[in-house]
């Protein structure tokens, strides 16, 4: 067998016929991630990959970056070096919407029924990416274990929509506006299913979330999404943790020493996992 050949295998029809959501098996590409075993494949047609630990913690427990996977990896590296598995679906512009949230659900089935990971991954939600990672944790409360998010995007009115103090990025909003299925810009005014809406349900399920922003950010500003969501959950009884890093804006993400991060996620998954 060529070394071609060995980058590749086939995944066992057996476990995905466990599940209705997979609809078949994908050929898997293996190659290597920053010193980790990285799997490459299909789910429903769409390209995904799984990055492998060393060695996996107990109750195989997994990251998944919504979006922009490899950027500022910092603590998705620190948590593969404690057992986590790190993975990732590519629903780009797709905001959050119920079509991705569909797409991520079959995701989900795969990593949980072929590879044995734990029903509630920890969610990393950066920029845009927080749409899909509240969304998710809104329609999913007992698949998320926690939700870690970096200057996130929580309200499509104030990115891609621009309708607040930030940019806005017109091609986005047009974008998004359509997947949401939204004819106008009223309509989407009216849309109340924003995370932002949705404290109650977030409260309610007791989802521990992080949030770690820029206080210069004119991207996604921070009083129209973190700072509006962490009060809106405390209204409800939940208490976001927020990192605000003076005079930050957009960019850079995440923290250059990522223990913080890290430790928050350790601590809510130990909670939740009874380690």
């Amino acid at each position: 067998m060529d070394a071609a050949m060995q980058r590749r295998t086939l995944l066992s029809l057996a476990p995905l016929l466990l599940s209705p959501l997979v609809s078949r098996a994908e050929e898997v590409e293996i190659s290597q991630w920053n010193g980790y075993e990285r799997l490459d494949f299909k789910v429903d047609g769409r390209a995904s990959f799984l990055i492998r630990p060393k060695t996996a913690a107990p109750g195989n427990p997994w990251i998944w970056r919504t979006e922009f996977f490899g950027h500022e990896p910092q603590a998705d590296l620190a948590l593969l070096a404690k057992g986590f598995h790190a993975a990732y679906i590519d629903v780009q512009n797709l905001y959050g919407s119920p079509v991705a949230i569909a797409a991520m659900e079959k995701f989900h089935a795969h990593l949980t029924v072929a590879y044995k990971l734990a029903s509630r991954p920890v969610l990393e939600g950066f920029s845009r990416g927080g749409l899909f990672a509240l969304n998710w944790a809104v329609a999913h409360p007992d698949q998320t274990a926690c939700l870690y998010l970096d200057a996130p995007v929580c309200d499509f009115k104030s990115w891609p929509a621009g309708w607040g103090k930030g940019k806005g990025s017109p091609g986005d909003w047009e974008r998004c506006r359509k997947v949401y299925n939204l004819p106008d810009d009223a309509a989407a005014r009216a849309f109340m299913g924003n995370p932002v809406d949705q404290a109650a349900a977030l409260a309610k399920a007791k989802i521990p979330i992080l949030t770690v922003c820029g206080d210069a950010d004119d991207v996604v500003p921070l009083a129209e999404n973190s700072a509006l969501l962490k009060e809106r959950c405390a209204a409800h009884g939940l208490e976001v943790t927020l990192i605000a890093k003076p005079g930050v804006g957009h960019h850079p993400h995440s923290l250059k020493d990522p223990a913080p991060i890290v430790d928050f996620i350790l601590k809510h998954w130990s909670a939740l996992s009874g380690k």
